[in-house]
């Protein structure tokens, strides 16, 4: 590098936010606000939703507001919705992140990136039945009918596991709870809603009226969506997580022992019309991913340039 400035450059070019912010000081004049960006992109690139609606005053109003699109609501009432209204923003967040990952050759990042968007696919496939992204606040009330046994914790004619039935009957009542209880359950629960809800529709053996307000039309394309995205929850790539420090092991997987582990995700995926989705080249660096969210979600869900757009202004406000 010719000189610091470009050196700070060069880590906006790579997302390297946290590095950025923390040398800026000894360079910059405008280091407070420079830092108040890269605090706002780091936040992002960690995937801390709980955190995404926090006001940075240095940060444009349409990068705020791109990035509360994938803010997680911290209290029952809190509004906007963010995330709950709709998840495509933030599988779009999600590919950008797991990109970036990729290219910086970060593997366990980019495998935690792989591992939430796993947790939270079913309700993706969700999203264009129920009209939001799974918010507590709004569930139909047909999951609570008679003869449903969503919720019923020790059921043993429910299919869904002890979590599951534990995290289904919390999800019904969760929107009166004050927001400690609110962020419990989103920390602990919600995920397993998220399974619970694709099993109901996909594998269950002895369905009962909790699924009753589907509407006829929509049932098949449901299950489909939602029985891949079980599928790709137990995905090699997916469990190559376990391998990693963010998992159970010690070891991080490399960039071949990834796409070696894709390549097999993809043949076990290559089942159906919204699997088969993943055999695309779409461009995107995991060959096919972007392709499967978007079939899954029922829409196109594409990588964000919000990253780079973050990038972009804090090279502008540094040249």
């Amino acid at each position: 590098m010719d000189s610091a400035h470009e050196l700070l450059i060069e880590l906006a070019r790579r997302h390297a936010f946290a590095d950025l912010g923390a040398l800026a000081a000894r360079v910059l004049p405008n280091a407070e606000e420079i830092a108040d960006v890269c605090e706002f992109g780091q936040r992002l690139l960690s995937l801390d939703a709980e955190d995404f609606a926090v006001e940075a005053h240095a940060v444009p109003s349409g990068l705020r507001r791109r990035a509360r699109a994938c803010h997680m609501p911290q209290t029952p009432r809190e509004q906007p919705r963010g995330a709950l209204t709709s998840l495509r923003p933030a599988y779009a967040l999600l590919l950008e992140v797991i990109a970036v990952r990729w290219h910086r050759r970060e593997m366990s990042p980019m495998m935690a990136a792989l591992h939430i968007a796993s947790e939270y696919l079913p309700l993706l496939a969700f999203e264009p039945v129920l009209g939001h992204a799974g918010d507590p606040a709004e569930w139909p009330a047909g999951l609570n009918a008679p003869g449903s046994r969503f919720g019923v914790i020790g059921d043993r004619d429910c299919d869904h596991t002890k979590a599951e039935q534990s995290a289904a009957n919390r999800t019904l009542r969760v929107a009166t709870e004050p927001a400690e209880g609110w962020r419990a359950y989103f920390d602990r629960q919600h995920s397993q809603v998220a399974g619970a809800f694709a099993t109901c529709v996909a594998t269950c053996r002895n369905p009962c009226t909790a699924m009753d307000w589907v509407a006829p039309a929509d049932r098949e394309p449901l299950a489909l969506r939602a029985k891949v995205a079980l599928a790709f929850a137990d995905t090699p790539l997916v469990r190559l997580r376990h391998a990693a420090p963010v998992g159970h092991g010690f070891g991080v997987p490399s960039p071949e022992e990834v796409l070696s582990a894709w390549e097999r995700s993809r043949a076990v995926l290559d089942k159906n019309a919204v699997g088969r989705a993943a055999t695309r080249d779409d461009g995107f660096p995991i060959r096919g991913l972007s392709a499967l969210f978007s079939a899954v979600a029922g829409a196109v869900v594409e990588p964000a340039t919000l990253l780079d757009d973050i990038a972009d202004h804090l090279v502008a406000r540094m040249s």
